[in-house]
């Protein structure tokens, strides 16, 4: 595996990260991952965002190293730190970008100032990661900024991903935490929901209705918007929709990001949403469908076919690529059959190619290094 620890000669750094909340899972989530890991590593972190409400339940232990500030308009007396990220476009405030350019250079060094952008497989991350946008007037000037992009190859900014992942993988037991959830496994197949509003929800549901009549199927699905999506559904279907009661539905309360992790190592299947959870599914190393946030102008398509393409590269099953386009929208017709044992070399192999590259903090910091 590629260096994980790139603490040796590292100095500790204070750095401030920015995120307005669109997503109360997607944006903190990213956001909370990033401060926590910085500051496992040995960094001193504040993160600052207009909308705390999901880490009460996300992280409710927070982390030492890690000072959580509400709102992006930080305090008169705000000391501006070694490094900023703004995540996801959440935008500096004209007190901030005066303060980064009072300590600009005040030690020596250059404060750094990076876009942190949304992950993505096109070939734009690559061609634009690490690129630098000089600030040559009004507030800022002089402060250096770079465009930082998550991403799926080594010339891209990689993927979120703690040092002790594998051995905490290892140790993970299955059948104790759907247990403590409700479920006691016996082979039947389990299926985790994290979704949006899936148009194809209903059918889905029929689809795994007759695959149940050779194993059942436990639906473990989240809190939020994948319990109303399904209860919306069921309200669709006629009443005798799932003979025999042979697929269980089973509601989860919120879980914390450590539980949500194993949610993903409990199942035979994961349907996941968004950015972070994309991520987690990779690293949970079985297969998974991705609904991806959908865009009006269908630009999300785009960026699905590069994901696939990028990371499900080579032969794979070929039921797999359908099956996610089928979920997105973009194919009509009926469910296609999920077939995860036949889909889970594609998903083993992908998952070896991500995990020899460096995550993305050992990236970041050392991007940092190289450019202050």
């Amino acid at each position: 595996m590629a260096n994980a620890h790139p603490h040796g000669a590292q100095p500790q750094l204070r750095w401030d990260i920015f995120c307005r909340v669109v997503d109360n899972y997607g944006d903190i989530g990213v956001c909370w991952r990033l401060a926590a890991q910085l500051a496992q590593r040995g960094q001193s972190v504040r993160l600052f965002a207009d909308d705390l409400s999901a880490l009460r339940w996300m992280a409710p232990q927070g982390c030492p190293g890690v000072l959580v500030e509400a709102g992006l308009e930080p305090a008169a007396s705000y000391d501006a730190p070694d490094v900023v990220i703004d995540a996801f476009g959440a935008g500096l405030t004209l007190a901030v970008v005066q303060a980064l350019a009072r300590r600009n250079g005040a030690d020596g060094r250059a404060v750094a100032w990076l876009n942190l952008e949304y992950l993505s497989a096109q070939p734009y991350a690559a061609a634009s990661h690490g690129l630098a946008s000089p600030v040559h007037g009004g507030a800022a000037a002089g402060v250096r900024k770079w465009f930082f992009f998550p991403g799926f190859t080594p010339d891209t900014g990689g993927l979120l991903r703690e040092p002790d992942l594998a051995q905490r993988q290892a140790r993970f037991d299955r059948r104790s935490w759907l247990r403590d959830r409700g479920t006691v496994y016996a082979g039947q197949r389990v299926v985790s929901l994290f979704c949006y509003e899936p148009a194809v929800l209903p059918d889905w549901l029929l689809s795994l209705a007759a695959q149940a009549a050779q194993r059942p199927v436990d639906v473990l699905v989240t809190h939020g918007r994948a319990a109303g999506a399904v209860q919306a559904a069921l309200a669709q279907l006629p009443t005798d929709w799932n003979p025999g009661a042979r697929v269980t539905l089973r509601y989860l309360p919120a879980l914390t990001q450590p539980d949500f992790d194993h949610l993903l190592w409990s199942a035979d299947v994961n349907f996941v949403r968004g950015e972070d959870s994309l991520v987690r599914a990779l690293w949970a190393g079985v297969p998974f469908i991705w609904h991806i946030y959908p865009q009006e102008d269908q630009a999300h398509q785009a960026k699905l076919a590069a994901f696939l393409d990028v990371v499900l590269e080579g032969p794979t099953h070929p039921g797999l690529k359908q099956y996610f386009y089928w979920w997105n929208g973009a194919v009509p017709g009926p469910a296609p059959q999920l077939q995860e044992d036949r889909w889970q070399p594609a998903f083993a192999a992908a998952r070896a190619r991500l995990l020899a590259q460096d995550d993305l903090v050992t990236r970041l910091l050392r991007f940092v290094a190289e450019n202050r």
